[in-house]
Protein backbone atom coordinates (compact mmCIF):
# COMPACT_ATOMS: atom_id res chain seq x y z
CA UNK A 1 0.00 0.00 0.00
CA UNK A 2 1.39 3.51 -0.86
CA UNK A 3 2.85 5.36 2.57
CA UNK A 4 0.81 8.73 2.28
CA UNK A 5 2.85 10.11 5.12
CA UNK A 6 6.12 9.32 2.99
CA UNK A 7 4.70 10.45 -0.60
CA UNK A 8 2.11 13.32 -0.05
CA UNK A 9 3.29 14.08 3.94
CA UNK A 10 -0.06 13.23 5.42
CA UNK A 11 -0.09 11.72 8.72
CA UNK A 12 -2.91 9.45 10.08
CA UNK A 13 -3.88 12.23 12.33
CA UNK A 14 -4.60 14.43 9.47
CA UNK A 15 -6.48 11.88 7.75
CA UNK A 16 -8.98 11.55 10.60
CA UNK A 17 -9.53 15.37 11.26
CA UNK A 18 -10.05 15.93 7.49
CA UNK A 19 -12.68 13.08 7.58
CA UNK A 20 -13.87 15.02 11.00
CA UNK A 21 -14.63 17.76 9.28
CA UNK A 22 -15.90 16.23 6.23
CA UNK A 23 -18.54 14.65 8.29
CA UNK A 24 -17.28 11.26 7.10
CA UNK A 25 -15.46 9.74 9.73
CA UNK A 26 -18.93 8.05 10.84
CA UNK A 27 -19.01 6.26 7.32
CA UNK A 28 -15.70 5.01 7.71
CA UNK A 29 -16.36 3.89 10.74
CA UNK A 30 -19.26 1.74 9.96
CA UNK A 31 -17.55 0.47 7.00
CA UNK A 32 -14.86 -0.79 9.01
CA UNK A 33 -17.12 -2.14 11.64
CA UNK A 34 -18.75 -3.62 9.03
CA UNK A 35 -16.18 -5.21 7.75
CA UNK A 36 -15.06 -6.56 11.15
CA UNK A 37 -18.71 -7.98 12.18
CA UNK A 38 -18.39 -10.37 8.93
CA UNK A 39 -14.92 -11.76 9.48
CA UNK A 40 -15.84 -12.16 13.21
CA UNK A 41 -19.37 -14.46 12.31
CA UNK A 42 -17.34 -15.93 9.63
CA UNK A 43 -14.53 -17.36 11.60
CA UNK A 44 -17.08 -19.59 13.65
CA UNK A 45 -18.41 -21.31 10.34
CA UNK A 46 -14.98 -21.57 9.09
CA UNK A 47 -16.17 -21.37 5.21
CA UNK A 48 -14.36 -23.13 2.49
CA UNK A 49 -13.00 -21.24 -0.55
CA UNK A 50 -12.08 -22.68 -4.03
CA UNK A 51 -9.92 -21.48 -6.22
CA UNK A 52 -12.71 -21.63 -8.48
CA UNK A 53 -15.14 -19.43 -6.43
CA UNK A 54 -11.84 -16.66 -6.13
CA UNK A 55 -11.28 -16.71 -9.92
CA UNK A 56 -15.32 -16.35 -10.45
CA UNK A 57 -14.99 -13.43 -7.71
CA UNK A 58 -12.17 -12.19 -9.82
CA UNK A 59 -14.06 -11.98 -12.74
CA UNK A 60 -17.13 -10.60 -11.10
CA UNK A 61 -14.95 -7.44 -10.11
CA UNK A 62 -13.25 -6.90 -13.16
CA UNK A 63 -16.60 -6.81 -14.72
CA UNK A 64 -17.82 -4.37 -12.31
CA UNK A 65 -14.83 -2.12 -12.59
CA UNK A 66 -14.42 -2.42 -16.43
CA UNK A 67 -10.97 -3.85 -15.75
CA UNK A 68 -10.31 -5.68 -19.19
CA UNK A 69 -6.90 -5.69 -19.34
CA UNK A 70 -4.09 -6.69 -16.88
CA UNK A 71 -3.22 -3.12 -17.86
CA UNK A 72 -6.62 -1.72 -16.74
CA UNK A 73 -6.01 -3.80 -13.42
CA UNK A 74 -2.38 -2.27 -12.47
CA UNK A 75 -3.42 1.17 -13.32
CA UNK A 76 -6.34 1.04 -11.02
CA UNK A 77 -4.65 -0.66 -8.45
CA UNK A 78 -1.83 1.64 -8.44
CA UNK A 79 -4.59 5.04 -8.90
CA UNK A 80 -5.78 3.34 -5.39
CA UNK A 81 -2.51 3.13 -3.94
CA UNK A 82 -3.53 -1.01 -3.62
CA UNK A 83 -0.75 -4.31 -3.98
CA UNK A 84 -2.11 -7.22 -6.04
CA UNK A 85 -2.32 -8.93 -2.42
CA UNK A 86 -4.23 -5.91 -1.42
CA UNK A 87 -6.80 -6.31 -4.16
CA UNK A 88 -6.91 -10.26 -3.33
CA UNK A 89 -7.88 -9.32 0.37
CA UNK A 90 -10.70 -7.65 -1.14
CA UNK A 91 -12.15 -10.10 -3.40
CA UNK A 92 -11.35 -12.47 -0.53
CA UNK A 93 -13.56 -10.02 1.85
CA UNK A 94 -16.14 -10.52 -0.59
CA UNK A 95 -16.32 -13.91 -0.89
CA UNK A 96 -16.87 -14.03 2.94
CA UNK A 97 -19.24 -12.09 2.90
CA UNK A 98 -21.27 -14.22 0.36
CA UNK A 99 -20.45 -17.16 2.14
CA UNK A 100 -21.64 -15.75 5.21
CA UNK A 101 -24.86 -14.59 3.79
CA UNK A 102 -26.06 -17.82 2.46
CA UNK A 103 -25.28 -19.45 5.76
CA UNK A 104 -27.10 -16.98 7.47
CA UNK A 105 -29.94 -16.76 5.43
CA UNK A 106 -30.36 -19.20 2.55
CA UNK A 107 -33.18 -20.98 4.38
CA UNK A 108 -35.14 -17.32 4.55
CA UNK A 109 -34.54 -17.06 0.79
CA UNK A 110 -38.20 -18.87 -0.12
CA UNK A 111 -40.15 -17.84 2.19
CA UNK A 112 -38.97 -14.20 2.05
CA UNK A 113 -39.74 -14.40 -2.16
CA UNK A 114 -43.02 -15.77 -1.51
CA UNK A 115 -44.46 -13.06 1.13
CA UNK A 116 -42.61 -10.30 -1.32
CA UNK A 117 -43.27 -11.12 -4.47
CA UNK A 118 -44.70 -8.07 -5.74
CA UNK A 119 -40.94 -6.55 -4.94
CA UNK A 120 -39.46 -8.36 -8.08
CA UNK A 121 -42.43 -7.93 -10.35
CA UNK A 122 -42.32 -6.02 -13.35
CA UNK A 123 -45.71 -4.08 -15.06
CA UNK A 124 -45.85 -2.67 -18.50
CA UNK A 125 -47.43 0.80 -16.51
CA UNK A 126 -49.21 3.64 -18.05
CA UNK A 127 -50.10 6.29 -16.11
CA UNK A 128 -50.81 10.14 -15.75
CA UNK A 129 -49.92 12.53 -13.51
CA UNK A 130 -52.38 15.41 -12.49
CA UNK A 131 -51.20 18.55 -9.76
CA UNK A 132 -54.87 18.75 -8.32
CA UNK A 133 -57.39 15.90 -7.05
CA UNK A 134 -60.10 17.36 -8.68
CA UNK A 135 -58.26 17.05 -12.22
CA UNK A 136 -57.64 13.59 -11.12
CA UNK A 137 -60.83 12.72 -9.99
CA UNK A 138 -63.22 14.21 -12.87
CA UNK A 139 -60.95 12.44 -15.26
CA UNK A 140 -61.33 9.02 -13.74
CA UNK A 141 -65.02 9.35 -13.50
CA UNK A 142 -64.46 10.44 -17.70
CA UNK A 143 -62.30 7.52 -18.45
CA UNK A 144 -65.05 5.62 -16.56
CA UNK A 145 -68.13 6.83 -18.63
CA UNK A 146 -65.59 6.57 -22.08
CA UNK A 147 -66.20 10.33 -22.10
CA UNK A 148 -62.45 10.32 -23.02
CA UNK A 149 -59.83 7.38 -23.39
CA UNK A 150 -57.24 7.12 -20.96
CA UNK A 151 -54.40 7.68 -23.45
CA UNK A 152 -56.27 10.73 -24.54
CA UNK A 153 -56.75 12.01 -21.17
CA UNK A 154 -52.98 11.45 -20.93
CA UNK A 155 -51.86 13.22 -24.12
CA UNK A 156 -53.94 16.80 -22.93
CA UNK A 157 -53.23 16.60 -19.06
CA UNK A 158 -50.58 14.70 -17.82
CA UNK A 159 -47.83 17.35 -16.43
CA UNK A 160 -44.47 15.58 -17.98
CA UNK A 161 -43.89 16.50 -21.39
CA UNK A 162 -42.95 12.94 -22.45
CA UNK A 163 -46.18 11.18 -21.23
CA UNK A 164 -48.19 13.76 -22.90
CA UNK A 165 -46.45 12.36 -25.71
CA UNK A 166 -46.68 9.04 -25.12
CA UNK A 167 -50.15 8.79 -24.38
CA UNK A 168 -49.09 8.30 -20.32
CA UNK A 169 -46.67 5.20 -21.72
CA UNK A 170 -44.20 4.54 -18.93
CA UNK A 171 -43.24 1.39 -19.87
CA UNK A 172 -41.79 -2.03 -18.46
CA UNK A 173 -41.31 -0.60 -14.10
CA UNK A 174 -39.85 -2.92 -11.48
CA UNK A 175 -42.48 -2.68 -8.37
CA UNK A 176 -39.57 -1.99 -6.34
CA UNK A 177 -39.27 1.06 -7.70
CA UNK A 178 -42.43 2.77 -7.06
CA UNK A 179 -43.36 4.70 -4.09
CA UNK A 180 -45.54 1.97 -1.64
CA UNK A 181 -48.81 3.59 -2.13
CA UNK A 182 -48.81 2.93 -5.59
CA UNK A 183 -48.05 -0.47 -5.35
CA UNK A 184 -50.57 -0.84 -3.39
CA UNK A 185 -53.15 0.81 -5.32
CA UNK A 186 -51.72 -1.61 -8.49
CA UNK A 187 -51.91 -4.89 -6.08
CA UNK A 188 -55.54 -3.76 -5.16
CA UNK A 189 -56.45 -3.07 -8.61
CA UNK A 190 -56.99 -5.43 -11.63
CA UNK A 191 -54.54 -5.71 -14.92
CA UNK A 192 -56.10 -3.58 -17.41
CA UNK A 193 -58.65 -1.41 -15.46
CA UNK A 194 -57.82 2.33 -14.68
CA UNK A 195 -56.71 2.65 -10.80
CA UNK A 196 -58.66 5.59 -8.78
CA UNK A 197 -56.37 8.63 -8.33
CA UNK A 198 -53.41 7.86 -5.72
CA UNK A 199 -51.71 10.84 -4.15
CA UNK A 200 -47.64 11.16 -4.02
CA UNK A 201 -45.33 13.78 -4.00
CA UNK A 202 -44.89 14.19 -7.49
CA UNK A 203 -49.16 14.54 -7.79
CA UNK A 204 -52.08 12.42 -8.36
CA UNK A 205 -51.67 9.65 -10.44
CA UNK A 206 -54.38 7.45 -12.43
CA UNK A 207 -52.80 4.08 -13.40
CA UNK A 208 -53.34 1.61 -16.12
CA UNK A 209 -51.55 -1.79 -15.83
CA UNK A 210 -51.16 -3.31 -19.14
CA UNK A 211 -49.30 -6.70 -18.18
CA UNK A 212 -47.55 -8.15 -15.03
CA UNK A 213 -44.37 -10.68 -15.25
CA UNK A 214 -45.14 -13.84 -13.80
CA UNK A 215 -42.01 -14.39 -11.83
CA UNK A 216 -40.44 -17.54 -10.59
CA UNK A 217 -37.22 -17.79 -8.39
CA UNK A 218 -34.52 -17.30 -10.55
CA UNK A 219 -30.72 -17.40 -9.14
CA UNK A 220 -30.76 -13.67 -9.98
CA UNK A 221 -33.44 -13.42 -7.33
CA UNK A 222 -32.20 -15.16 -4.93
CA UNK A 223 -28.94 -13.51 -4.70
CA UNK A 224 -30.95 -9.92 -4.39
CA UNK A 225 -32.96 -11.56 -1.47
CA UNK A 226 -29.59 -12.77 0.28
CA UNK A 227 -28.08 -9.25 -0.65
CA UNK A 228 -30.76 -7.36 1.13
CA UNK A 229 -31.42 -10.26 4.15
CA UNK A 230 -27.65 -10.02 4.93
CA UNK A 231 -27.62 -5.93 4.32
CA UNK A 232 -30.64 -5.51 6.82
CA UNK A 233 -28.59 -7.69 9.56
CA UNK A 234 -25.39 -6.63 8.75
CA UNK A 235 -26.93 -3.06 9.28
CA UNK A 236 -28.65 -3.96 12.70
CA UNK A 237 -25.60 -5.54 14.05
CA UNK A 238 -23.33 -2.37 13.48
CA UNK A 239 -25.81 -0.27 15.17
CA UNK A 240 -25.77 -2.42 17.95
CA UNK A 241 -22.03 -1.97 18.21
CA UNK A 242 -22.41 1.65 17.95
CA UNK A 243 -25.18 2.16 20.41
CA UNK A 244 -22.81 -0.15 22.61
CA UNK A 245 -20.04 2.10 21.82
CA UNK A 246 -21.99 5.28 22.44
CA UNK A 247 -23.41 3.93 25.98
CA UNK A 248 -20.20 3.59 27.29
CA UNK A 249 -19.52 7.37 26.12
CA UNK A 250 -16.55 6.38 23.90
CA UNK A 251 -14.77 8.78 21.47
CA UNK A 252 -14.03 8.70 18.05
CA UNK A 253 -10.00 7.84 19.45
CA UNK A 254 -11.62 4.97 21.56
CA UNK A 255 -13.95 4.04 18.90
CA UNK A 256 -10.82 3.49 16.66
CA UNK A 257 -8.95 1.27 19.75
CA UNK A 258 -12.37 -0.60 20.37
CA UNK A 259 -12.84 -1.48 15.92
CA UNK A 260 -8.33 -2.23 16.26
CA UNK A 261 -9.23 -4.94 19.32
CA UNK A 262 -8.78 -8.36 18.30
CA UNK A 263 -13.23 -9.83 17.93
CA UNK A 264 -14.53 -11.48 20.49
CA UNK A 265 -14.54 -15.55 20.07
CA UNK A 266 -18.24 -15.33 21.18
CA UNK A 267 -20.39 -12.71 19.70
CA UNK A 268 -24.02 -11.50 19.96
Amino acid sequence: MVNLQITAGITAKEIINFLKQEQTLPEVIVKILSGKIVKEFAEQINPIITLEEIQDECHQFRTQHHLETSSDLIAWLVGRGLLYEEWEQIISDRLLAKKLAKHLFASQVEAYFMEHKSEFQEILLYQIIVPFERIATDLFYQIEEQELSFFEAAHLYDIDQRRRLSCGYSGWVSMAELDPELVEAILNGNVGEIIPPVKTAAGYHLMLVEEVTQLDLTPEIQEKILDKLFENWLHLEVQYRLQKCQSQDMTYQSITTYLSRKSPENPR
